[in-house]
């Protein structure tokens, strides 16, 4: 073996250690930059809301549009029930957030359409946010179906879904699916989650499923929403895409801050 084919070996050896650590540090980085990020954000520029009182808003991205804000909100028998505003105005943290949340807790609530691709992107980065907070951050999820059809079908199953105690799968296949929300992919989906098909399409008609979409729709039109996605982060009102560090930096500014006024009292 001559110098050269010696001399050639640590190189080799070298090179490609060099490039296992390059690749552990991106993974790392990779991993740790929602953690990190947010301390790469400013301070927030904060407008108050007038109404309702209380709240401010910061501004966001993109959102998708509205195409019929009332289509399938009613059960077939119950069209000429009234949207209940003033009821969620009298008790806006349990419309938004299902009460108020422990010390230490910032509750956040979400609102999406399933045929929004914003919303499928925001409601992966709020799912890693829960799961990495370990119990510091509530999400409530607040089905709002804006655009056709499918969406208040693929909304409505979700909540019969719900009743049945599989919201969580039945939400998370539908925003990372992209089969119409027809009834026969209902009940394919119902069976391979473990759920009753002929109950969750039976539900889905049913007056809970209505009287809970109502109540979003309440939610919704007291703070002026226009489109999906759309958050209120403890006090603080964001409609369209959000990153991660800003998510992440908004949940420590309210831990900060203390619970939203309209679960404090």
């Amino acid at each position: 073996m001559s110098d050269g084919e010696v001399s050639s070996k640590p190189s080799a050896l070298s090179r490609r250690a060099a490039l296992v650590a390059v690749a552990a540090m991106g993974t790392g980085a990779w991993w740790a930059w929602p953690r990190i990020s947010q301390h790469f954000v400013g301070d927030f520029d904060f407008e108050p809301l007038e109404d309702p009182p209380g709240f401010r808003r910061i501004a966001a991205g993109e959102t998708s549009g509205m195409a019929s804000p009332f289509f399938g909100l009613e059960a077939p028998d119950e069209q000429d029930q009234a949207i209940p505003e003033a009821a969620m105005r009298a008790d806006l943290c349990n419309g938004l957030f299902g009460g108020p949340p422990p010390a230490g807790v910032v509750p956040i609530a979400s609102f999406s359409d399933y045929n929004c691709p914003f919303c499928r992107v925001l409601t992966e980065r709020l799912s890693d946010l829960e799961e990495r907070s370990g119990g510091g951050v509530r999400i409530t999820w607040h089905e709002w179906p804006r655009l056709g059809p499918t969406s208040f079908s693929a909304a409505r199953a979700a909540l019969a879904a719900d009743m049945q105690g599989a919201y969580a799968a039945f939400h998370k296949r539908l925003m990372r699916g992209r089969f119409v929300a027809t009834p026969e992919y209902l009940e394919i989906l119902a069976q391979d989650i473990g759920v009753d098909g002929d109950r969750l399409l039976s539900d889905m008609e049913g007056d809970a499923v209505s009287e809970r979409l109502r109540n979003t729709e309440a939610v919704a039109r007291i703070f002026g929403f226009i489109g999906t996605p759309a958050l209120v982060v403890g006090r603080t009102v964001v409609v369209g895409t959000v990153s991660e560090g800003v998510i992440g930096a908004l949940v420590e500014q309210e831990r900060r801050d203390g619970p939203p006024p309209v679960c404090s009292t």
